[in-house]
């Protein structure tokens, strides 16, 4: 025993105390991490543990986080109270066309801020600023008088056209000051082999900006994904909602009553909508913490 307790004590001696430290803080980190991420998994395990149970088991207490038994049947019976699938189309149709537009008008009006000269680009970049100060309800009644002039009340149009057309303030602020990190000696090096502002833009930025997009499609996926607001204001068929619309439609949808309220089932829905957020962000997280580091470092 005491040979061990030497040996062991000769190689403690052998390990640089620098490395002890950073081994030292990075077990101190860790053990303040778990804790936390208990703490911020138990509304999700808890909604998944509800998801599995039968309706006597959802209000007990203690609340029992093993269901006991399991009841599969509740995913199966929320597609059969909701058509989950038409709005699961509808809303990856919405997402898929929100995504493309943004991505493509959001990168060219940053690069046009972060890379064009011209008069006034530095109060426009301001007003365009200004305008994320602005809460939605301020613009909520003109954009409706604006769309429903054009006819565009209960279609996609409003929640798909706006995004063709530059995209967010916040968007086009992000990927401007990631484009603004780029050396513009590259830009110039391409203006001398003959290739246009286009050219550039397609050709060298947004090949070198694809942390920025990654992170900006995912904002943009889970902002459409999830959004309830303005579909509940633009959507009035049923055959037009949303999975958000439909997961609200579920909670008011009781056979037994208006004022019955099924957790089980709304568990279940709500884990069937949230999934696609959480395997993007599981997926993509590396891309999406690269473009939020890198964004407003010079380089």
């Amino acid at each position: 025993m005491a040979s061990i307790h030497s040996s062991l004590g000769a190689r403690l001696r052998r390990i640089p105390k620098k490395r002890l430290r950073e081994v030292g803080s990075q077990a101190f980190g860790t053990l303040l991490i778990i804790p936390g991420a208990i703490l911020f998994l138990a509304p999700f395990i808890w909604m998944l543990s509800t998801s599995l149970k039968d309706a006597r088991f959802t209000y007990v207490f203690p609340p029992q986080i093993i269901p006991n038994p399991f009841r599969w049947e509740n995913y199966a019976q929320v597609f059969e109270r909701v058509p989950f699938h038409l709005y699961g189309w509808n809303t990856v149709r919405m997402t898929a066309l929100c995504l493309m537009g943004q991505m493509l008008t959001a990168s060219m009006t940053a690069y046009g801020f972060a890379r064009l000269r011209f008069p006034g680009r530095d109060v426009l970049f301001i007003i365009l600023l200004s305008t994320m100060m602005l809460p939605s309800q301020v613009t909520m009644i003109p954009s409706f008088l604006i769309f429903r002039y054009l006819g565009w009340i209960d279609t996609f149009k409003p929640l798909i056209v706006p995004d063709w057309l530059g995209g967010s303030a916040f968007t086009v602020f992000l990927l401007r000051q990631f484009i603004s990190t780029l050396p513009i000696e590259m830009d110039e090096a391409a203006k001398i082999e003959g290739c246009g502002f286009f050219g550039i833009y397609w050709r060298i930025i947004l090949p070198l900006i694809k942390p920025a997009l990654a992170a900006v499609a995912i904002f943009v996926f889970m902002w459409n994904w999830n959004d309830i607001y303005y579909s509940l204001i633009y959507l009035n068929t049923q055959k037009n909602w949303t999975l958000a619309l439909g997961l609200n439609f579920l909670r008011r949808s009781s056979p037994m009553g208006p004022g019955v309220l099924e957790v089980e089932l709304l568990m279940a829905g709500s884990i069937i909508v949230m999934m696609p957020c959480l395997l993007l962000f599981f997926f993509a997280q590396k891309y999406f913490i690269q473009g939020i580091v890198f964004t407003g470092v010079k380089g």
